[in-house]
């Protein structure tokens, strides 16, 4: 009885030779390539017209209305700047942007904004080249804007929900004024970039 059980393991042990872990020089999963788009995409490739550049800016102006308000949109100069928002976390999933989790859940676990650039120029064989660039900046406080200290019940209610508004003047973030640059955004960039290359 011993000897059959212990010819049975056998066979299952050489049968599953495949199902075994990779070897040792390949150790990762090798994954597949990243649909990325370029920074900047040719839009409307062909012959450059006026028709066709309003197309693509008023195209731009559509997508980017989604997800940030316009503060500045020039058409001769082919710019498009947004007033900075406030990235939405996870307690705001029904709200556009940050489509890679680790960013959302970032943004939940701190106070992150985030403004855009958009800058339309002519492609070198023609079409339009457009570039959107996602700043994002941190916010330095002092101390704790709301900060609990000693005992677990508290005279304040539990709910506070004030409303802060960015004011207009804060499109041209400065050093000193509570924010600090922690990078760009890349993942919102290619979301947009995807959408304003297949104009949805």
């Amino acid at each position: 009885m011993a000897r059959g059980v212990w010819l049975g393991w056998a066979a299952a042990v050489c049968l599953t030779g495949c199902a075994t872990a990779p070897p040792a020089d390949n150790p990762t999963a090798v994954r597949g390539l990243r649909d990325d788009c370029e920074n900047p995409v040719l839009v409307s490739p062909g012959q450059p017209t006026a028709a066709s550049y309003r197309e693509v800016f008023e195209k731009c102006i559509e997508v980017v209305d989604d997800y940030f308000e316009i503060a500045a949109a020039n058409p001769h100069a082919g710019v498009i700047i947004t007033t900075p928002r406030i990235a939405p976390g996870f307690e705001q999933i029904w709200k556009g942007g940050n489509p890679d989790p680790r960013e959302r859940l970032l943004a939940t676990l701190q106070t992150i904004r985030q403004t855009a650039v958009v800058t339309i120029r002519t492609g070198e064989r023609g079409g339009y080249l457009v570039e959107v660039v996602v700043e994002k900046e941190l916010e330095d406080l002092p101390r704790p804007s709301r900060q609990t200290v000693g005992a677990v019940f508290q005279e304040a209610p539990t709910v506070d929900r004030g409303l802060e508004v960015i004011p207009a003047a804060a499109a041209a973030p400065t050093a000193g004024t509570g924010w600090f640059r922690v990078g760009r955004d890349f993942a919102l960039e290619q979301q947009l970039l995807r959408r304003i290359q297949s104009c949805r």
